[in-house]
């Protein structure tokens, strides 16, 4: 059986290892790697994007466009970096939005998106995509996520044992309320507003929350109650392998912990409603739906592969 040649350009960072170890135990996947001491070879990196199938590219913001910019146009490349989430010549890599998995299927420069945005696309886009929210509506988002979300450095900030007493506490972030998933929040929703939004990152390892407040009364005429919502994001994601929508008001715990599909790829929704208010709620793990798992998924259906293989659901 001829194997599809990966080449993961920074599998050092936290999503290029976990890509890596999901892609390793894959019999039909061959991992290309470069020796340690060309890892920051450009020459040695670009010969390797030739030589494979598809390149995953898990670097910071100006080493993937460098790349990129050099790179054969031919070669399949999915990245994970903020740098081309909203460029006109690249997909979204959402899949289960409206005629997107037909994109991704036939592109060859695809961007995952990020992972607070992941949360609030998957639960504001149906909603103004259908009509029931105006496009204009300022909306306001808040997101829970473990610490791996950072990266390395913060990982190792929190694994510290001399660490500061603040790191036992919540912490909110993205305070100049300049947050660089923003541009994509309102691209992939077509929302004309930035929502306020406010992350959080707390003491665990992986997971996230990502909530929507909204009163009754922003939505248009024909959907002014839960049953209407819950039904419209039950229909738009009906028949996705990897998302799902939970009836309203499902209480499955006491309490939602933001933790509860770590080590998943896949995305559940549930959406809580009284006669006035209504909240959204998006819950997945900042590791999988988040990052690494839409990166395998996006390259899964770039090779005609089953687009849930390698991946946790």
């Amino acid at each position: 059986m001829a194997k599809h040649k990966i080449f993961v350009d920074g599998a050092v960072g936290t999503t290029g290892l976990r890509i890596h170890e999901r892609l390793s135990t894959q019999s039909d996947i061959e991992l290309l790697a470069l020796p340690e001491h060309q890892r920051k070879d450009l020459s040695a990196r670009l010969a390797m994007i030739a030589q494979a199938d598809l390149t995953l590219l898990c670097l910071p913001d100006d080493a993937a466009k460098e790349i990129v910019a050099l790179a054969p146009k031919e070669s399949k490349i999915c990245d994970t970096s903020t740098a081309h989430r909203t460029q006109s010549d690249w997909v979204y890599g959402f899949a289960e939005l409206s005629h997107q998995a037909e994109k991704i299927a036939q592109s060859n420069r695809v961007a995952v998106p990020g992972c607070h945005a992941t949360g609030f696309i998957a639960l504001v886009r149906p909603l103004i995509e259908k009509g029931a929210l105006s496009a204009d509506y300022p909306l306001i988002c808040h997101s829970l996520t473990g610490y791996s979300g950072g990266g390395k450095s913060m990982i190792a900030e929190y694994q510290d044992d001399t660490r500061s007493v603040e790191f036992d506490a919540p912490r909110m972030y993205g305070l100049n309320l300049n947050h660089k998933h923003l541009p994509e929040m309102m691209a992939m929703t077509s929302s004309s507003t930035a929502p306020i939004f406010t992350p959080v990152v707390a003491d665990y390892y992986s997971g996230m929350l990502v909530t929507v407040p909204l009163p009754l009364s922003a939505l248009n005429a024909g959907y002014t109650s839960g049953e209407k919502i819950a039904s419209l994001l039950s229909d738009y994601y009906q028949g996705k392998k990897l998302v799902s929508v939970h009836h309203l008001n499902t209480m499955p715990t006491p309490m939602m912990a933001a933790n509860q599909l770590s080590g998943k790829d896949n995305l559940e929704i549930f959406v809580y409603a009284n006669a006035n208010q209504l909240v959204l709620m998006a819950l997945f793990d900042n590791l999988g739906k988040g990052s690494s798992g839409a990166a395998v998924q996006c390259m899964n259906m770039m090779l005609g592969r089953d687009e849930t293989a390698g991946l946790t659901i």
